[in-house]
C-alpha cells in the first residue's frame, strides 16, 4: 500500500480529502471506513458499480454492517437504465465533499474507478456529445472490417492514440473513432487540452496495491463469496422483476455471465469461470 499528497492549488488549498484507491477486491471499502471512524468522516462512493441501487451483491457494495454507522454518500444513487458519467459524478462528489467540510466532517473518497477519480482531482476534457448516428456508423465499420484494419485506420487518423491502443480494445478504439468522426479534432489533441478540476483541494491518496498473485486470488474469492451472499438469486429476482440485458447496470461485472446460466447457456461453473476471468482483467486494468 502506497501514500501520496497532490493539490491543484498548493498544499492548504480547499478542501483535505482521503482519496482510497486500488483495484477491486483490496479492502479500499473497510479502509476507508476505519479512517472514517478515526478522524470522525464520510465515504463518498468513487465506484461506478457501486452506484446502482440493483444488484448490490454483485457490485460488492457495502452493506449496512460494513457501513459501521459511517454514512456513505452516492451508492445506489443511479437507477438501472442510468449510465452516470464520470462528470456528472465528479460534479456530485465534489458537493458531498463541501457538505461534509462544511458541517466539520472529513471526507473520503474511495473507489477503483480512474476515471472518476481523474475526472475529481484533475478534471475532464469538455469533449462534445457523440450524435448516435455517428456512433452506430463507427460500430458497423468495425464490425465490417474487423479490430486490426479499424485499428489501422485511426492510426492514420490520431497515430498518437492508436500506438497507446491495442487492436482489441473495441471499447476504446470505439470512442477514438466517434470523436475525430463528429469533432474533426483527433482525440489526442482534445487530452492535451488544459482541464479545470470542480472543486480546489488538497487530496492525500492512499492505494491498495497487492502482489498481482495475491491479487488474483482475492479476485477469485470475492465471487465466490457473493455467490455465497445470493448474487444469483439477486440476479434472478432482477431480472424477473423486468430487468433487460441491454440495460447500463448489467454491464456489472458477473452480470451476464450469471445471465447466462441462468438462461441456460452454460453451466454454473462455467459461468464462475469466465466471470473470475473478466474480474482478474478488469483488476489488471484498474492496476495499470
Amino acid at each position: 500500500m502506497s501514500a501520496t499528497s497532490s493539490t491543484d492549488a498548493g498544499l492548504n488549498a480547499g478542501p483535505h480529502v482521503v482519496v482510497v484507491a486500488g483495484p477491486t477486491a483490496t479492502g479500499k471499502s473497510r479502509l476507508a471506513v476505519t479512517i472514517a471512524n478515526a478522524l470522525g468522516g464520510i465515504v463518498v462512493n468513487a465506484d461506478s458499480q457501486q452506484r446502482y441501487r440493483d444488484l448490490p451483491i454483485l457490485s460488492a457494495r457495502p452493506t449496512p454492517a460494513d457501513m459501521a454507522g459511517v454514512p456513505h454518500m452516492l451508492f445506489g444513487d443511479l437507477g438501472p437504465k442510468d449510465t452516470g458519467s464520470a462528470a456528472e459524478w465528479a460534479e456530485k462528489a465534489a458537493k458531498e465533499i463541501k457538505e461534509a467540510c462544511a458541517k466539520g466532517q472529513q471526507p473520503i473518497v474511495v473507489g477503483g474507478t480512474g476515471l472518476y477519480l481523474r475526472a475529481l482531482m484533475d478534471g475532464l476534457i469538455d469533449i462534445p456529445k457523440i450524435p448516435a448516428d455517428i456512433r452506430a456508423s463507427s460500430e458497423t465499420l468495425l464490425a465490417e472490417i474487423g479490430n486490426a484494419a479499424f485499428h489501422e485506420r485511426l492510426r492514420l487518423r490520431d497515430p498518437q492514440v492508436a500506438e497507446r491502443l491495442a487492436p482489441g480494445d473495441t471499447h476504446r478504439l470505439l470512442r477514438a473513432w466517434d470523436v475525430v468522426e463528429a469533432t474533426g479534432t483527433p482525440l489526442s489533441t482534445w487530452q492535451a487540452t488544459p482541464t479545470s478540476p470542480p472543486l480546489n483541494a488538497t487530496y492525500y491518496s492512499i492505494v491498495t496495491e497487492p502482489e498481482r498473485k495475491a491479487l488474483y486470488d482475492a479476485c477469485d474469492a470475492r465471487f465466490h463469496q457473493m455467490l455465497e451472499a445470493g448474487a444469483v438469486e439477486e440476479l434472478r429476482a432482477f431480472l424477473d422483476s423486468g430487468g433487460a440485458l441491454d440495460m447500463p447496470v448489467m454491464r456489472m461485472l458477473g452480470a451476464r455471465e450469471l445471465a447466462a446460466y441462468l438462461g441456460g447457456a452454460v453451466t454454473l461453473n462455467e459461468a464462475i469461470a469466465t466471470a473470475q476471468a473478466a474480474t482478474r482483467h478488469y483488476a489488471k486494468r484498474q492496476v495499470t
